[in-house]
């Protein structure tokens, strides 16, 4: 593994950047930062070194993280209604930071925020751990809260990211990643003749603010059925209300029977149409936000890239947005002194 110096954040807190490798050629390079994801590389069927997640140039633009590129997104992933929820007896309001509802947990959001860390050089593997303490009110949630999030790179070419949380009060807890995937290569365009496969044979509709209504609804005949593998563009401009709210694809997929699993189980697949980079996904959450950066337009990418509308993919697992106000959704409550551990597995493979 490799550390090494990345620059300052505004207030002068000096930023490391971590590279961990395995036999293979593949790498995937995160930072103490908001323990945000910069960079996987991943050889495509020819060999050549390919980054197939989208960045910033700068780590000024890190420090501020507009577009949520390689997020650590918490307390809680996604939406929350209005911005408030009731637990316990009393109400919490969040910041309104999304058309009057909360998005991310934000605006004072883990990704912009310094966290300390620890490596790990194993046999078959490299990881690095990021910890971080919130404290009680902290973005508006109860409970002083410590949270792990551990990144390891094995000689599958597996990425696994595991989040554990503790809280002293009941509070909500739902992490997630938000990388933006392009297995063509992050700064290679489109990502609509990508084909995708996501084992979920139901999906939560929304209102026109992309939060949930709370019902469960069968994919079947609408645009949001890939248990056949199809290209992400075949319905990406359908005659559908939740196409219409998002853009495109932003919608949460319900995976593994609504449930928890006691292990990361396979939903889903990625194809890049020219690398032919595969990626496999697993969780053991019940449900996948899929964007399909329908709202992107970002000019000043890494590596000079112009980063445009359906330029990438993200695959968010998590507890369903709004779960804390659903009570038709899978609880995402973090009960008072019981621990919580997540895992979502990223594996890589090549087609010919």
């Amino acid at each position: 593994m490799e550390q090494k110096y990345y620059g300052k954040m505004s207030d002068g807190t000096e930023v490391s950047l971590f590279t961990l490798k395995n036999k293979n050629g593949m790498k995937v390079t995160v930072s103490d930062l908001g323990a945000t994801v910069h960079q996987i590389i991943v050889p495509d069927r020819n060999g050549r070194p390919t980054d197939v997640v989208t960045g910033y140039a700068t780590i000024e633009e890190y420090g501020r993280n507009p577009l949520h590129f390689g997020a650590t997104v918490g307390r809680n992933g996604n939406r929350i209604k209005n911005a408030s929820f009731a637990l316990n007896g009393e109400t919490y309001t969040l910041k309104a930071n999304d058309h009057g509802n909360n998005l991310h947990s934000g605006p004072d959001y883990f990704a912009i925020r310094k966290w300390d860390f620890l490596t790990d050089n194993d046999e078959d593997s490299e990881s690095v751990t990021f910890f971080i303490s919130s404290p009680d009110g902290d973005q508006g949630f109860p409970g002083n809260l410590d949270v792990e999030v551990t990144y390891t790179l094995t000689d599958d070419n597996e990425l696994m990211i595991q989040y554990y949380g503790l809280s002293d009060k009941d509070t909500v807890f739902n992490m997630t990643n938000h990388s933006y995937f392009n297995l063509n290569g992050h700064k290679s365009g489109s990502v609509l003749k990508h084909k995708l496969l996501l084992l979920a044979d139901r999906y939560t509709p929304g209102d026109e603010e992309l939060i949930p209504t709370g019902e469960l609804r069968d994919v079947t005949g609408t645009p949001f059925d890939f248990r056949n593998e199809h290209c992400i563009g075949d319905f990406i401009a359908a005659d559908d209300p939740d196409i219409k709210a998002g853009h495109g694809y932003d919608i949460n997929l319900v995976i593994n029977g609504n449930e928890i699993k006691e292990e990361a189980e396979f939903f889903g697949k990625l194809t890049g149409d020219q690398s032919g980079i595969v990626m496999e996904m697993y969780t053991d959450l019940p449900a996948v936000q899929f964007y399909s950066a329908s709202c992107t337009n970002y000019p000043n990418g890494k590596e000079g890239a112009n980063y445009q509308q359906y330029c990438s993919t993200c695959f968010e697992t998590q507890y369903c947005p709004n779960a804390v106000n659903e009570p038709r959704f899978v609880s995402s409550i973090l009960k008072k002194n019981e621990e919580k551990v997540s895992l979502t597995v990223y594996r890589f493979s090549v087609e010919a």
